[in-house]
């Protein structure tokens, strides 16, 4: 019987979109961020989900990692929210 030619570390579908889904969050943030006017909220704004991002890069438990996105689309929406009362 021959092997299968896909590799064990490989993504299943559902990982797959789930993966894609948390990049273009990661997207969104970065894009949201670059609008804010002061320089050195930005930074501090954009290393934040630098950091969050990476620190739960590795998170495997499927209820923590749905809860994280959740967060993470509250906290762009509440960027978004002050950016939009700010004028910007």
């Amino acid at each position: 019987m021959a092997s299968s030619r896909i590799p064990p570390t490989a993504l299943t579908l559902k990982q797959f979109l789930q993966r894609k889904n948390i990049l273009g969050l990661y997207r969104n943030i970065l894009r949201t961020i670059r609008h804010v006017p002061d320089t050195t909220d930005r930074k501090y704004l954009r290393d934040w989900a630098r950091n969050e991002f990476r620190r739960n890069q590795n998170a495997t438990d499927q209820d923590a990692i749905r809860m994280m996105i959740t967060q993470a689309h509250n906290h762009l929406e509440e960027l978004q929210r002050s950016l939009a009362l700010a004028g910007n």
